[in-house]
């Protein structure tokens, strides 16, 4: 019975053996497959780690929107609005005169400003009267109005072969009414700018 019992644990011994051995084989079989496998593989890898990569994308980049209105724009807006000022404010004489009071002095110095700001502009005095007076008289005193703007301006540093002027006497009223009232906006000197 002993010798039973030796067999048998032989036999077990044996069959386990035999079991490990069997699978150990498969698994270096599967081992060695794998590596046969990775080493196809590898050159294909290699070939495209060596290849160069694809060019990214261009990139565009737009230009920013402008926020607002451009220098260039500014200043033409700031020249447009000064020579607007320029033209629309008259100076005003008295009766029969073209000595110019402290309000038109004043309104003279602003436009000395803005001409000497724009150094490019050139301006035309119209010297303008009431309908009061022969048409030789009153042609006369609107010139000696005109004149007498421009000389102002002169004594301010206006350079002279800016300004030119010109009389229209009553012929271009502002106001075409027959009273004292209309006659106060005709007595004037009217800038035009070239």
């Amino acid at each position: 019975m002993k010798n039973r019992t030796w067999i048998m644990l032989a036999l077990l011994l044996s069959v386990t053996v035999l079991l490990f051995a069997s699978c150990s084989k498969q698994t270096v079989k599967a081992d060695l497959q794998d590596v046969k496998d990775q080493a196809k593989q590898e050159p294909k890898q290699a070939a495209a780690a060596s290849a160069p990569a694809p060019a990214p994308a261009p990139v565009v980049m737009k230009a920013p929107e402008p926020v607002g209105p451009s220098a260039e724009e500014l200043a033409a807006k700031a020249k447009a609005a000064a020579l607007k000022t320029l033209a629309n404010e008259d100076v005003f004489f008295d009766f029969d005169s073209a000595v110019l009071s402290d309000a038109a002095q004043e309104v003279l110095k602003n436009k000395s400003a803005i001409l000497g700001k724009y150094s490019g502009v050139s301006v035309t005095i119209e010297g303008h009267c009431d309908e009061r007076g022969t048409n030789e008289y009153n042609l006369a005193l609107g010139e000696r109005r005109a004149e007498s703007a421009k000389k102002f301006l002169v004594s301010l540093g206006v350079n002279a072969s800016r300004l030119k002027t010109i009389s229209y006497g009553e012929e271009k009223p502002v106001d075409a009414g027959h009273d004292e009232a209309a006659w106060s906006k005709n007595r004037r000197a009217h800038f035009a700018a070239d």
